[in-house]
């Protein structure tokens, strides 16, 4: 049985939307690769999209996915976009497992019991009372030595390992997706192991 979805899905390619149409019953729509840069008309499509119905964006982890999920990101208002992640940058959405997938949805609040999704924007109170979970900060990930500071960048790759995020995946990212206990979890394992 597939899983009705009001947001329209955004992913790279058809065989990309094959793959997600055997899982959602939901609007799924392929960039076509780097075409996207050239195509005005299929942005506006994607934007106008996003202002009605909301839009989650899935491409491969690799570094052209993460550079077409960015160059759309940046053309649509935060607020309307939720992210999901494959977690490895070798395997594309094609070629993962429909179970993964649908992890990948759950940990983006978009099916299950997730956390929902919350806006790249730090500057939005996440502990309010009903609120959802309060989300890693920049601030933390710079304090607990995963940026900005000598060895982040390997203590980086070590905590995305942990919580089997994709390797290229920025911080912002990271703390849109990622609770505190999450974070905490994956930090203390990485720390017990060094």
């Amino acid at each position: 049985m597939k899983l009705s979805l009001t947001q329209a899905i955004l992913c790279e390619g058809k065989h990309d939307v094959q793959r997600l149409q055997g899982i959602f019953d939901a609007l799924i729509l392929p960039t076509h690769g780097f075409q996207i840069y050239n195509n005005a008309a299929r942005r506006k499509l994607f934007g106008k999209l996003a202002e009605q119905r909301g839009l989650i964006i899935v491409t491969d982890s690799d570094p052209a996915g993460m550079q077409i999920r960015n160059f759309i990101s940046q053309n649509i208002p935060a607020e309307l976009v939720t992210h999901v992640f494959v977690p490895r940058a070798d395997i594309e959405v094609e070629d993962t497992d429909n179970a993964v997938i649908l992890q990948a949805f759950e940990r983006a609040g978009v099916v299950g019991d997730a956390p929902q999704r919350v806006p790249l924007d730090e500057s939005e109170p996440a502990g309010r009372a009903g609120a959802r979970p309060l989300h890693t900060t920049k601030l933390q990930l710079y304090r607990d030595g995963f940026s900005g500071k000598p060895g982040a960048k390997a203590r980086y790759q070590a905590l995305l390992r942990a919580l089997d995020l994709p390797e290229h995946l920025s911080t912002g990212h990271f703390c849109a997706i990622v609770t505190h206990e999450e974070y905490t979890n994956a930090q203390t394992a990485i720390d017990h192991d060094l």
